[in-house]
């Protein structure tokens, strides 16, 4: 995998500063920089089949049953999905921890770009998978948390990743994830192209053929 970089304008996003200013835009820049060189996202995710059941979609040869009503909406059309796991690690939190101590300006900074960073690793895992299943269609990630998709699904959702060994992930008694700057998701693949219901049309795999956005619309629901 290439070396990545977090993605200044969505670590503004995450300092609710989209329109910032110069300095901060540059302070901010030299962060993503300062934490790309020393730390890299590391992933791992698997593909599962899917069987649709009363009480939620469950994920073939694992004991994992995504309930609620956001789950079933997103892999409606779905035949698989993956799970996925990104991470930065624990050096990040080591390194944030040290900010914290010392300027919390920068330690806000660098929190934001760590938000950033994880996200991007998440995108470089998604593209994986689209180069690998060229001929399937991909939905927006989704996480325990949204919606109505439970946090309670995080050590199950580990365990079946493998997580603590592959990545040094692992699920406190409050169902956060340590390390701090760490996602999981699941991501549908179907036959048909998928609606972009959570992050928009600059994430979609159709956006440069989508006849909607030629008309000035979206499919987002």
């Amino acid at each position: 995998m290439p070396s990545l970089k977090p993605d200044v304008s969505e670590a503004l996003r995450y300092l609710g500063a989209q329109n910032a200013p110069e300095n901060l835009c540059r302070q901010t820049a030299e962060m993503a920089e300062t934490i790309a060189s020393s730390i890299q996202p590391r992933y791992t995710y698997r593909i599962y089949g899917l069987e649709f059941q009363s009480g939620g979609v469950a994920l073939c040869g694992t004991n994992i049953v995504l309930t609620g009503a956001s789950a079933s909406k997103m892999l409606g059309e779905c035949q698989q999905a993956a799970l996925l796991a990104c991470t930065l690690g624990t050096v990040f939190d080591q390194r944030l921890t040290a900010f914290q101590a010392r300027d919390m300006a920068q330690a806000v900074l660098y929190d934001a770009c760590g938000s950033a960073f994880v996200e991007a690793g998440c995108d470089a895992a998604v593209a994986e998978l689209a180069a690998r299943f060229p001929d399937r269609f991909l939905t927006d990630r989704f996480s325990p948390g949204y919606g109505d998709l439970p946090l309670s699904l995080q050590p199950d959702i580990c365990a079946a990743l493998d997580a603590s060994r592959r990545l040094g992930l692992h699920v406190t008694e409050s169902l956060l994830l340590n390390p701090v700057k760490s996602v999981t998701a699941v991501i549908g693949l179907s036959d048909r192209p998928q609606k972009a219901r959570i992050r928009g049309c600059a994430y979609c795999q159709m956006r440069n053929t989508c006849a909607l956005r030629k008309g000035g619309k979206n499919c987002a629901t």
